[in-house]
């Protein structure tokens, strides 16, 4: 029998009520909802809890106590006393444009001879390599700052040593047991860090700010400094959110003060993409950097060249910076139809090779006509539709690419390192990797993994599951309670958005189908204590299961809904339980 995504019924995990919550409410005067959230955070003292709805720009940690940071930002001096030509080394993701950015900026403003090298996604793949390096040798570089990787660039380093060039590494990937021959690695899990789980762009911002400090005349930044971090701020929350780090401690703060300070950003480049993206006007949550902003700026590398999107970041012309971001809305487009695209023809091939068997633990999948900047995308919705780990590989090239995604539980590098033997070349970590393999060698490569699966993929890992925070009565969720819940922002790892159930409610009104061929349900629910309008996205097809259910259980995220001037408390409803 084979599987159907989205028709496995879902497992509910709900945490109990914690007495610790009540003492949280009464003391900080918010609802016991609110209250028991943050107690699922494991944020329990009053202090902490006071510090988490309400972050402090004083919580930010000092630059200084950065791993390796002195060294780094003494050779950054001398360079730029010196007048030597700089090169900032970056990555081609979101984390990666910001951290360029965040440095260029301020290397720029204290008058250094600098530029930035972000490699091509297909053509040289992710980090530091040697043809790269020659290259900034011959142009005249003296000094590379690699932002958001060079961690694990042993023999790159090297070459750029023999070149004349020193390196400094800034990143926060997993070092490995031995470190690059740098003159400083800025590295937050290199020795105790208050923040190990800092993104790319929070380490360059800390060498941004260090260096700062260094140029400061009286006790305070003058004011063109002062504007920068502030700016510096704004790009390490868009990094920070779009990497996927976890959104407690010092990442919080930079990320909700950096969401703050996005709309009064002064970068051209920043409000040249909120206008693109439609958000003029609009108050900026994680959702809007995560899934509107932080596509666009990804799209240049997935597509093209991401040195485009660091251009926008980086420029001081409007009129550049509005055609820049109206190409990357463009790009972003296709992307979408592309993923559309690849995601439908994926689905085929599964099925068409029988690897949605309820028996297989692993999908191997590949095609030439699918693009390589595109594919990790799609293996993450594959990944949730069939619970099981995914690679895709795209045989364009000669050589055959392949992005990874895994479900909780099951470590997709070691997998893939049990394989190595088929492989070029493969990296990454326990829930994303990446591949690169010769055609003939994919078959063997998704056996090896699939035997692997076979012993070390728990049947638990296959279930499909729902962490609820609380169960709660209908009439718990007023508005001032709904509107409250905003507190937790920004939400993402770390700090999941709520999610709340009630058992045993029943419609006061027969369902309604909605949306292109009715594929979203409206709904209107009650348990006796209120009631309440619900919005089931892709439920359709359980009208008719819903109409014949006395009662069922819903699982389910409060929103505020706006419509026609007035405002109600809605539930868009994860999963639906029937008695």
């Amino acid at each position: 029998m084979a599987m159907a995504a989205g028709m496995q019924k879902k497992q509910w995990t709900i945490t109990p009520p914690d007495p610790r919550a009540a003492d949280l409410a009464a003391q900080l005067r918010i609802s016991p909802l609110l209250a028991q959230l943050l107690v699922n955070r494991k944020v329990t003292a009053i202090d902490d809890a006071r510090n988490y709805i309400s972050p402090k720009l004083t919580g930010l940690i000092e630059p200084e106590r950065m791993p390796g940071i002195a060294p780094a930002v003494r050779r950054i001096k001398q360079a730029i006393t010196d007048a030597e030509p700089i090169s900032i080394y970056g990555d081609y993701d979101v984390d990666g444009i910001t951290s360029v950015a965040i440095l260029w900026h301020l290397l720029t403003m204290l008058g250094a001879k600098v530029d930035y090298y972000i490699p091509h996604r297909i053509d040289e793949g992710y980090g530091l390599n040697d043809d790269a390096v020659t290259q900034l040798a011959k142009n005249g570089t003296k000094l590379i700052i690699t932002v958001d990787c060079g961690i694990t660039a042993i023999q790159q380093t090297d070459l750029a040593n023999q070149l004349g060039i020193d390196v400094i590494i800034s990143d926060h990937h997993q070092p490995s047991a031995s470190l690059p021959d740098a003159v400083a690695i800025v590295h937050p899990l290199l020795e105790s860090y208050p923040n190990p789980d800092s993104a790319g762009a929070t380490v360059a911002m800390k060498i941004a700010w260090a260096l700062a400090n260094e140029y400061k005349t009286g006790p305070r930044v003058n004011e063109q400094l002062r504007q920068f971090l502030l700016n510096a701020t704004t790009l390490a929350a868009i990094g920070t959110i779009a990497d996927v780090v976890d959104l407690r401690g010092e990442n919080r703060i930079l990320a909700s003060w950096g969401l703050k300070a996005v709309t009064e950003s002064k970068l051209p480049g920043i409000k040249a993409i909120i206008e693109s993206a439609d958000l003029t006007g609009q108050d900026l949550d994680s959702y809007h950097i995560a899934f509107r902003l932080a596509p666009m700026l990804n799209a240049a590398g997935r597509m093209g060249h991401a040195r485009l999107a660091v251009e926008l970041l980086t420029s001081d012309s409007t009129i550049r910076c509005i055609q820049i971001a109206n190409y990357l809305k463009e790009q972003n487009r296709l992307r979408q139809q592309q993923q559309r695209k690849i995601y439908a023809h994926a689905r085929e091939l599964i099925a068409a090779v029988g690897f949605d068997h309820p028996d297989r633990k692993s999908i191997v999948i590949a095609d030439e006509s699918w693009h390589s900047g595109i594919i990790g995308i799609v293996a993450s919705r594959l990944t949730e539709d069939y619970l099981r780990p995914v690679i895709m590989i795209s045989t364009a090239n000669s050589v055959g690419q392949g992005s990874a995604r895994s479900v909780e539980g099951f470590h997709i590098l070691n997998a893939i390192a049990s394989c190595r033997r088929h492989l070029i070349k493969f990296g990454g970590h326990a829930m994303a990797a990446g591949v690169k393999i010769e055609k003939q060698n994919i078959p063997a490569f998704a056996e090896g993994l699939e035997q692997y699966a076979e012993e070390n993929l728990a049947h638990e890992s296959l279930v499909s599951k729902i962490h609820i925070d609380t169960l709660c009565r209908l009439s718990q969720l007023t508005r001032p309670v709904v509107n409250e819940l905003a507190l937790l922002e920004p939400l993402g790892q770390g700090n999941p958005r709520p999610l709340f159930a009630t058992r045993g409610v029943r419609c006061i009104s027969p369902p309604r189908k909605v949306g292109q061929k009715g594929a979203h349900l409206q709904l209107a629910i009650t348990d006796d204590t209120a009631s309440i309008r619900c919005i089931g996205f892709g439920m359709g097809k359980l009208e008719k299961k819903i109409l014949e259910s006395e009662s069922f259980s819903v699982a389910y995220q409060p929103q505020i809904n706006h419509f026609n001037g007035t405002s109600s408390v809605q539930l868009v409803i994860d999963d639906i339980q029937f008695e």
